[in-house]
């Protein structure tokens, strides 16, 4: 499976941004689909996950409420709509397949991921 994230970019405190994922391969409907993210010097941490139907999503405490993960089985893409932005959401965000009953990747490949980056 190939993973293109795109929609990063920099963007003040308060503001939105919307992520997109495209997954190359016939199996992107095989797969709960999550987004992860690093930011610098820190360990990459769960952000959000849904299922493959799109009907259970899970997300971090952090992003409760301000993030919502959609996806389109059509088109093969999975979304992270971003708002209400904070500086501690500054990283670089992958998606990838997840194994949803622990929020954790199935592989160990993340494809290239975005940046994003919120200014105070």
């Amino acid at each position: 499976v190939q993973l293109q994230a795109s929609g990063g970019g920099l963007v003040q405190a308060g503001g939105s941004l919307r992520l997109s994922c495209e997954v190359s391969g016939r199996t992107f409907i095989s797969y709960a689909m999550g987004w992860f993210r690093q930011a610098p010097g820190k360990e990459r941490e769960f952000v959000v996950a849904v299922s493959r139907s799109g009907g259970t999503t899970y997300y971090a405490d952090s992003v409760k409420g301000r993030f919502t993960i959609s996806r389109d089985n059509a088109k093969n893409t999975v979304y992270l709509q971003m708002n209400s932005l904070k500086p501690e959401d500054t990283a670089v965000y992958y998606c990838a397949p997840v194994v949803l009953s622990t929020r954790s990747p199935m592989y160990d490949y993340w494809g290239q991921g975005t940046l994003v980056t919120v200014s105070s």
